[in-house]
């Protein structure tokens, strides 16, 4: 049973397209399971033109409509246009990241929902700004990071780096998610790899959790 308590949760990735939408979705869909009151938000999203496709896909994987705060603008309150990380969107854009908007619909969904899941864009080092980046918004606001990779090739290298990122910047760390679902072709890779990550996030976060997302 997955296991969070009240609170913000930061969803992170190991590199772009490894499946943090569907993880976010799915964590929250077994949530909703067990009763919590859970909603989602994205940090920042990327490629779309005045709604959040990332949301979208959330509600879908949730099995629910959409909740009020949607219609409000609470659960994605900066959407760009060009796909790409947030400080090369707002620049072709000639506009800026409104921070104090997002991190005040955080704490409005904060007030309402006994769980907030927030999706970030891309990976902890994503540059939000020029001079922000991803890892340092998370380390300001003490969010426990929930870290998605999976049993691709080259997920290991992607994977430590976080970690080792995650321990440089003092990051409260929660849980990995493993998706099998975007998983490698390549099975002694992907139990390989499973077998190595479970290790070391053993021995370098002991405390903290495992959590499997299984082929559909």
């Amino acid at each position: 049973m997955l296991n969070l308590q009240k609170g913000i949760y930061f969803i992170s990735g190991i590199d772009t397209d490894i499946g943090k939408t569907v993880a976010t979705g799915m964590l929250a869909r077994q949530l909703l399971d067990q009763g919590v009151s859970i909603i989602t938000q994205k940090l920042v999203q990327t490629g779309n033109d005045g709604f959040s496709e990332d949301i979208a896909k959330h509600r879908q994987l949730m099995q629910k409509d959409d909740f009020p705060e949607d219609g409000e603008g609470l659960t994605a309150p900066q959407i760009f246009k060009y796909p790409a990380s947030p400080h090369l969107a707002t620049r072709l854009e000639n506009t800026h990241l409104d921070l104090e908007k997002i991190t005040s619909a955080t704490q409005v969904l904060a007030e309402r929902y006994d769980v907030v899941l927030l999706e970030g864009a891309g990976g902890l080092m994503v540059p939000l700004t020029t001079d922000l980046l991803t890892i340092d918004y998370v380390a300001q606001h003490n969010y426990p990071i929930i870290l998605v990779t999976s049993g691709r090739l080259g997920s290991i290298n992607h994977t430590l780096l976080s970690l080792y990122a995650l321990k440089q910047f003092g990051v409260s760390f929660h849980s990995i998610v493993f998706n099998a679902i975007h998983d490698a072709q390549d099975q002694v890779i992907a139990q390989d790899t499973r077998h190595y990550l479970q290790q070391k996030m053993i021995a370098m976060f002991p405390q903290a959790q495992w959590i499997e997302l299984p082929k559909l």
